[in-house]
This record gives structure tokens, C-alpha cells and sequence, in this order.
């Protein structure tokens, strides 16, 4: 093989290595009762293939109407977070997203921050 055919594609296939390939599973129900705190629990399992995610720096967060709400690690779990989201009692449906950031290692420099965004997901509250 021809070396200076193949170092054009370098940057290409090292990048390419490097891809998030970022997989959300969404553990909460579409629909739930209407509760008296307002507050309603979301899960997420968030799982990655890019190898050089660093697993221990990863702060997840539940975005509403642009406002972050932490999650905390479901426990026994690997990969899977859990909080509460509010939906004020006048509000039938709301949407929400995932963000997961993190830091993840690069050659040469220091690890380098990141973040991967869930699909948009919907919550309907189904009064009683």
C-alpha cells in the first residue's frame, strides 16, 4: 500500500475513533399521575462507545425550559441516573432533555471537556 495515498485519511479515521456514539434509554413512563409536590421522577441509562470517556467525571443533568436539575446514579446500577423534574400544577405536559457532561482524554493535552444531549423527550400529567 502506498503510504501517501493513505495520510490524507488519517485525520478522517482518528476522528472517527473519537466519536461519541452516545446511546440514551429513557427508563421513565410517558405519563404520570398528578402528584401533590409537583415534582415527578425521570430515569435515564446513558451509555458511550468513545473509549476515551472518562466514566468518573461524568455530571448528568435533566434540562426544563432551559433550567438544569441534577441526577444521581441509581444505586447497584452501572450506566443509569435518576432526579426529579417540577411541573407546576397548572401544566398538563412539559418536555425535557438529557445532558450529560464529562471530560474526555486526548493525546498530548490535558482531558478536554465534553457533553452529549438525549433526544427531546415528553411528559404528560394525567389528572385524577
Amino acid at each position: 500500500m502506498n503510504l501517501k495515498k493513505f495520510l490524507p485519511f488519517l485525520p478522517v479515521l482518528l476522528l472517527a475513533g473519537c466519536s461519541t456514539n452516545a446511546t440514551f434509554t429513557r427508563m421513565t413512563p410517558s405519563e404520570q399521575p398528578r402528584n401533590a409536590n409537583n415534582l415527578y421522577p425521570v430515569e435515564i441509562a446513558f451509555n458511550s462507545g468513545q473509549q476515551s470517556l472518562r466514566w468518573e467525571t461524568v455530571q448528568p443533568y435533566v434540562v426544563v425550559n432551559g433550567q438544569p436539575f441534577p441526577l444521581r446514579p441509581v444505586p447497584i446500577v452501572q450506566n443509569r441516573w435518576e432526579g426529579l423534574v417540577p411541573v407546576p400544577p397548572t401544566a398538563s405536559n412539559i418536555t425535557y432533555r438529557f445532558k450529560f457532561d464529562y471530560l474526555y482524554n486526548t493525546f498530548g493535552d490535558n482531558p478536554q471537556p465534553d457533553s452529549a444531549w438525549s433526544p427531546t423527550y415528553s411528559l404528560k400529567i394525567l389528572d385524577q
